[in-house]
């Protein structure tokens, strides 16, 4: 069968319908043509954008530019004979290959075992009989049925619908579910969101059932058209990607340069031609630091695995030293910042006000007056209230089971020892806050379905406002009734007050009127509850008939509650100088008050709701946009034109979206971060992060490690760097005093080898400085060697240089002759030279200096420069080593000269950095006396 192609579904009726697509509205297709269907059409799932086979993205972890420098010093070591070295440098190229080939493929497999099929399975009936498969097997002309829960499995014109509604905010960015209906509509260019007979590949039933004929599969569905359009977007390098480039060439045009002239200045006083090419090309080696390649792919790696545990999943490696830069991360409410957990948490029962204690779906807690436990049983409008509560309602309350029958327990929080039920809602999240009160007072679902059975449903009605059922009980019939309190209160008679029935008069109407108000100020979501026992053989057959003269019981005030980790999070966030901006399709008045619990909502913040953002040009929004913390009421459009204007304010914007409308501003922002639990697949593949957790306190937890790992990328730049301007300056000086050569060849290679390997990737896997969410986000735009790291690199590699040179002269100078006397204090120099870069590698840890650190802080790098010592003592006191190497034991009053000269560049520097920082800070307090706030260190 060819592909069917119709731009007007919703036009046709059922018989037009089954005809265009060669099915059976009734049984459906037969298997034989489904099978046949399925090798014609493909298979109904979301094509990914074609991503590189494992061998050619192993080959491109070998393509880096500074991949590329170190095979060309490979081949200049092997050239020089030092097969040791080429052999190191090829292990070092290799091992940076295969670590980044393994991370990168590690985080696309975390993704895809996060990403599931909109529905991975549907009920589809073939050949009259109703069948479960995989949804991606689903075809055109295939019958699908839907019930409350389901995703929907393909684009479907439906046939049927009983009280069917659906939620497309994913799609269309409406909020409130769809009522859908069977019928044929017109016209022909009907907007998405009003082909109320057509269900959306992706989108979720929420009410009622219904019957559908499959009419798109695949990427032909309206989710597949959007994700086609975000595959076709380019990404952009990262910050980190291009200031590596930078640094790649800033090293090679210096290496080049210095080696030329250390070359010529020793010719020109007299060394020999060879021996100044061969220390020259081994100062060329040196002065690139072959293990930067793999010490960022480490860190990155290594943050990664931090992050993963942390709930955060990074698609794209290098974007994690994006989040360093966040200065604004603009995050949804619900599910997010909060539980996704609607919980009623205050009732009103005839002027009085219970308080309920508990939090999400546990159906524990207590009622409380006035502090004082309330009996449910022995209360009659409590009572009455939560059973008419549970009695009016469609939902499911489930704990889950293990596959072998017991309960699933799951930690609190993956530090705590507690454990609690894993409770879950079937169904809408209000309906469920309320099956978890009535739990609370004792009343479970099946129990009270019982005691009443159900006779029959009004359904809840957007111009009634209100939702009532009729059952049965002891020979009698009970209607009860929920709904909003203004609409309710205009159809009771009666009100149940201190556990009587007495008239509703216009004063007690005022009385509930008044605190539904307070209870809507504060954040709650109010829902009024009536019943009234019907009349023997009263007729009810309409909402008209049944909801009158009924008896007012009271009301329930409900919230979907904050993360208990979320409000630490803010704080931290605006400790570190990052905005956190509120943006919901939620009221502005429930909003506003989970911005001030979350400490999101300063007292001088402003709101802008979604009308007021529409009304509102470029400009306009542009002028206001830094004193916006909240955003209500707001579509998936609106969340574009928000980042766009934080951007053209300078902001580096983190966005979180879960929707396909959302997928634009989570493209469009520098940082995307995708949910995990209610993201489509199309918005994960827009994002650079993924949520496993779809929890705010994630975003700020990976924020941290990206700005940690950024931090230990520049330390070990700032430990390289250093250790090879010494290397450099000891040879370049020395040749411009005309003196012999400090290090020959070898021990250049050797000292380069020793001191650049296994401390500089200890550096890069350090743990953060105490302060670091403690200062503002840097630029995007910022140089690696910013905030003075490239002063620190001239000035500490200058004083290593100096060092390293004295000690070379003073061991010389004592001796006569050069010979073996040449030959030891070279050894002091290499001695001096190593030792002084060991020590520098401590101080690299602070961005103040070496006594800010706790010096067995990090292990790893304490076990790192013991390895390393050894490796230097190897060459100087192994016999069959010391050939090679051209060196000689030393002796006590050598190594004491070794130690003086290798800890000035750092303790020296270090004193002085400290007593800088106590005359800065003297300085600063007498200029702020008085002010209570202590500014954060520069780092």
């Amino acid at each position: 069968m060819t592909v069917v192609e119709s731009k007007a579904w919703h036009q046709l009726n059922e018989n037009e319908l089954a005809q265009r697509l060669g099915t059976d509205a009734k049984k459906g297709l037969t298997p034989g043509e489904a099978a046949s269907r399925l090798q014609s059409h493909g298979l109904n799932e979301l094509a990914e954008k074609q991503g590189d086979s494992p061998w050619k993205l192993l080959i491109n972890q070998f393509k880096d530019f500074m991949v590329l420098v170190l095979a060309g010093a490979t081949v200049v070591s092997g050239l020089l004979g030092e097969m040791l070295d080429a052999l190191t440098i090829i292990a070092i190229i290799v091992l940076n290959g295969l670590l980044g080939f393994y991370q990168e493929y590690r985080a696309e497999r975390s993704l895809k075992a996060l990403k599931e099929l909109s529905a991975p399975h549907a009920k589809v009936i073939r050949g009259g009989s109703l069948e479960v498969v995989p949804a991606r097997e689903l075809v055109p002309g295939d019958l699908v049925v839907l019930e409350s829960g389901d995703r929907v499995p393909a684009d479907l014109r439906l046939i049927e619908s009983n009280q069917c509604m659906i939620e497309e905010a994913a799609l269309t960015g409406e909020s409130v579910p769809v009522t859908k209906v069977s019928g044929a509509l017109s016209p022909s260019e009907l907007p998405l969101g009003d082909r109320k007979n057509c269900g959306y590949f992706g989108t979720m039933v929420t009410k009622g059932t219904a019957k559908g004929i499959v009419t798109v599969t695949g990427m032909g569905t309206e989710m597949g058209k959007i994700a086609d359009l975000i595959q076709q977007t380019e990404e952009a390098e990262t910050p980190l990607q291009k200031r590596l480039e930078q640094l790649g060439k800033i090293l090679i045009v210096l290496a080049l340069a210095l080696t030329v002239v250390v070359v010529i200045a020793g010719v020109l006083h007299g060394q020999p031609l060879y021996g100044m090419f061969l220390a020259g090309v081994s100062l060329a080696v040196a002065a690139i630091p072959e293990g930067l390649p793999a010490i960022v792919t480490i860190a990155l790696a290594l943050g990664v695995q931090r992050m993963i545990k942390r709930r955060a999943i990074v698609r794209k490696l290098p974007s994690v030293e994006t989040l360093g830069c966040a200065s604004v991360i603009c995050s949804d409410k619900t599910g997010t910042l909060t539980q996704n957990k609607m919980t009623v948490t205050r009732l009103w029962l005839g002027g009085r006000i219970v308080e309920v204690s508990g939090e999400g779906y546990e159906p524990t807690g207590q009622f409380l007056e006035k502090g004082r436990p309330v009996e449910s049983k022995g209360d009659a409008s409590l009572k009455r209230l939560t059973q008419v509560a549970a009695l009016c309602n469609n939902a499911e309350l489930k704990e889950e089971l293990r596959e072998d029958g017991s309960r699933k327990r799951k930690a609190a929080k993956e530090e705590d020892a507690a454990v609690v039920s894993n409770w879950d809602v079937k169904g809408d999240p209000t309906e469920g806050a309320l099956l978890v009160l009535a739990a609370k007072s004792g009343l479970s679902r099946s129990s009270i379905d019982a005691l009443y059975p159900r006779v029959a449903e009004f359904p809840f009605d957007a111009e009634r406002k209100r939702m009532s059922v009729v059952v049965s009980h002891q020979g009698g019939k009970l209607l009860c009734t929920k709904g909003a309190p203004d609409m309710l209160i205009e159809k009771c008679s009666y009100v149940l007050w201190d556990g009587n029935v007495v008239p509703f008069t216009g004063t007690l109407r005022g009385k509930v009127l008044q605190a539904n108000e307070a209870m809507a100020q504060d954040a709650l979501r109010v829902l009024g509850f009536a019943y009234r026992d019907l009349k023997p053989n009263e007729a009810c057959s309409t909402e008209d008939q049944a909801e009158k003269g009924l008896i007012f019981i009271g009301l329930a005030g409900m919230i979907d509650p904050p993360r208990r980790e979320v409000f630490d999070a803010v704080v931290k966030t605006r400790q570190a100088g990052i905005k956190t901006v509120m943006i919901t399709g939620d009221h502005r008045t429930t909003a506003e008050a989970i911005a001030r619990q979350l400490s999101i909502l300063p007292k001088d913040g402003k709101s802008l709701s979604g009308s007021e953002l529409s009304t509102m040009d470029d400009d306009q929004l542009d002028k206001v946009v830094d004193d916006v913390f909240v955003y209500a009421r707001v579509s998936p459009e609106h969340k574009l034109r928000i980042v766009q204007a934080l951007q053209r304010k300078g902001h580096v914007v983190a966005m979180t979206g879960d929707g396909v409308n959302d997928a634009p501003a989570v493209k469009a922002a520098d940082i995307g971060i995708a949910m995990g639990i209610t993201g489509t697949d199309v918005t994960k593949e827009a994002s650079a992060f993924v949520l496993a957790d779809d929890n705010f306190a994630s975003i700020v937890s990976a924020v941290e490690e990206g700005r940690g790992i950024y931090e230990n990328i520049r330390k070990f730049i700032r430990y390289l760097l250093a250790s090879n301007v010494g290397e450099i300056l000891t040879m370049f000086i020395a040749m411009m005093l005309a003196m012999p050569l400090p290090l020959v060849p070898i021990q250049i290679l050797w000292v380069n080898l020793v001191t650049d390997g296994l401390p500089a990737m200890a550096l890069g896997v350090d743990q953060a400085e105490n302060d670091l969410m403690r200062h503002k986000p840097r630029s995007a735009k910022e140089s690696i060697f910013s905030r003075r790291l490239g002063w620190k690199i001239i000035s500490r590699g200058i004083m290593i240089g100096l060092c390293t040179l004295a000690a070379f002269a003073i061991a010389l100078g004592g001796l006569k002759g050069e010979g073996q006397n040449l030959v030891h204090a070279q050894t002091v120099a290499f001695a001096t030279l190593v030792m002084a870069q060991l020590i520098h590698v401590f101080d690299c840890r602070s961005s103040r200096s070496i006594f800010h650190r706790r010096f067995f802080e990090n292990k790893f790098l304490v076990l790192a420069v013991l390895s390393s010592l050894l490796l230097m003592l190897a060459v100087l006191y192994v016999e069959p080593l010391q050939p090679i190497f051209k060196t000689v034991p030393l002796t006590l009053r050598d190594w004491a000269l070794v130690f003086v000269a290798a800890g000035i560049p750092t303790f020296a520097m270090g004193i002085g950095s400290v007593w800088s920082s106590s005359r800065r800070r003297r300085r600063t307090n007498r200029i702020s006396y008085g002010n209570a706030m202590t500014r954060p260190v520069a780092r």
